[in-house]
């Protein structure tokens, strides 16, 4: 079963590492995509460098990055949380269990 984190971006260079760190740990076989919606800080490469795979959407706005989001990954399993760290990763497996128990 394959399962995508997608996590739009904007500014997010103060936490970005951590989730996508807490989110390996968690979910190790998923597959981490952190969306740029054209930061001016140093999210894409702090994401780069925490092993996510950085896509970018141009338009502004949270709207726009989740239509490219869902219109690019093709996954069995879709986990969306913010790169500012809102979502504790430690309930990722608890918020996917009866998807992936199905």
């Amino acid at each position: 079963m394959k399962t995508a984190i997608l996590i739009p971006c904007y500014n997010e260079e103060l936490s970005i590492e951590k989730v996508i760190k807490d989110l390996k740990k968690e979910l190790p076989e998923a597959d981490i995509y952190v969306y740029d919606n054209n930061s001016k800080d140093k999210t894409v490469e702090i994401a780069k460098e925490a092993g996510a795979i950085v896509r970018h959407e141009y338009n502004q706005g949270k709207g726009n990055v989740v239509r490219r989001m869902f219109r690019e990954i093709e996954a069995d399993v879709y986990v969306m949380v913010d790169g500012d760290d809102t979502y504790p990763a430690e309930e990722v497996n608890k918020l996917i269990a009866p998807i992936v128990e199905r």
